[in-house]
């Protein structure tokens, strides 16, 4: 019988890929399909996947498929032939990572959902195909350029405070389920007369929310299809003025791709300029935060002097503590420490 799960330790993938001097492609796809048998379905295609080396995390659901993925470039043949074996999976678009030395994953895991994207949504209340007009990077650029259209950034604050669109709106929310009814409320006086332009990283949030927004009552609704990396490889491609700055989040071991040399974030230990996003190497903390290279060797890529001090410990007594101190990564969501400013952190 065929293994359909990764027995293998990270440590263990993460170094021998890192080893591995093949060229691989990073790229994310997904897809509103209904599946009436998720685990046969996603057996299938670990099977599919595994068998073209393919490592990645990928979502399946009865509402469909969300996949981020990695594939050795000598693979992609074999990969896309295995994808068209699938029939909804056929013409399905390929978002392509734009900063990508393919080591984004060291592992495939396919894991079965309620929701490919937690939204908080009852699907049966409203028609989740009837979604929003899409828009190339062209048409986004001639849209945006009204006085009655308006930007939302459908993304998280920590994905947005890296990288935007210019006159973006950017709710202040941890998860797509939060912005959903807190977008509404904001533009709930806009409904008749503004163009609701929506943006995500590829264009998965966006296609449920322009079908929610729909049946809320707004006219016109329109979203950037396959989101800012879509956005990025066409207005590069066509020579079109680039209305994103900064850094694009990606959720793999990247951590963010550059989209302009713009850098509108800043160190959240020290304050100066910088939009590296970390995980705080204390991985009982383990704490998303942004921190320059300078604090980072200060600090040892730790979110705090608690955090370093913790990382110098014993391993004995560092298991037997992880459970009973308080870290940043106990206290605060994703992006939400920030650092008293020129100044060391304490937790105590």
């Amino acid at each position: 019988m065929k293994t359909l799960h990764n027995k293998v330790d990270k440590t263990v993938l993460k170094a021998k890929i890192l080893k591995d001097n093949r060229e691989r492609k990073t790229l994310s796809f997904y897809v509103y399909y209904h599946l009436p048998n998720t685990q046969i379905f996603r057996d299938h295609l670990y099977t599919l996947l595994a068998s073209c080396e393919v490592l990645g995390r990928i979502y399946v659901a009865n509402e469909g498929v969300n996949g981020q993925i990695s594939v050795p470039s000598d693979r992609l043949s074999a990969f896309e032939k295995a994808m068209d074996n699938i029939t909804f999976f056929q013409g399905l678009r390929h978002n392509y990572a734009i900063e990508d030395d393919g080591k984004s994953f060291y592992k495939l895991a396919i894991k079965i959902r309620n929701k490919i994207v937690a939204d908080g949504l009852n699907d049966a209340d409203f028609d989740v195909t009837d979604k929003g007009t899409h828009l190339s990077a062209a048409e986004f650029n001639q849209l945006v350029a009204k006085d009655n259209t308006l930007v939302v950034d459908m993304r998280n604050h920590y994905e947005s405070e890296v990288g935007k669109f210019k006159q973006a709106i950017t709710p202040d929310v941890e998860t797509f389920k939060e912005a959903l009814p807190l977008v509404e409320d904001m533009l709930k006086d806009k409904k008749e007369d503004h163009n609701i332009v929506m943006y995500c990283t590829g264009g998965i949030r966006c296609e449920k929310a322009s079908a929610y927004y729909k049946h809320k009552g707004f006219k016109y609704v329109y979203q950037l299809e396959g989101g800012i990396i879509e956005y990025a490889r066409q207005a590069k491609e066509q020579g079109l003025e680039n209305h994103f700055i900064g850094k694009n989040f990606v959720f793999d071991e990247r951590l963010g791709e550059r989209i302009t040399e713009d850098v509108i974030s800043y160190c959240h230990q020290c304050g100066k300029p910088s939009d590296i996003h970390r995980n705080c190497r204390n991985d009982a903390c383990h704490i998303l935060f942004i921190q320059c290279d300078e604090c980072a060797t200060t600090y040892e890529e730790a979110c705090s002097i608690t955090c370093k001090d913790f990382l110098h410990l014993p391993e004995e007594d560092q298991q037997t503590l992880k459970t009973q101190m308080e870290f940043n990564g106990t206290k605060f969501g994703k992006g939400r420490y920030k650092a008293a400013r020129n100044a060391e952190l304490d937790n105590s």
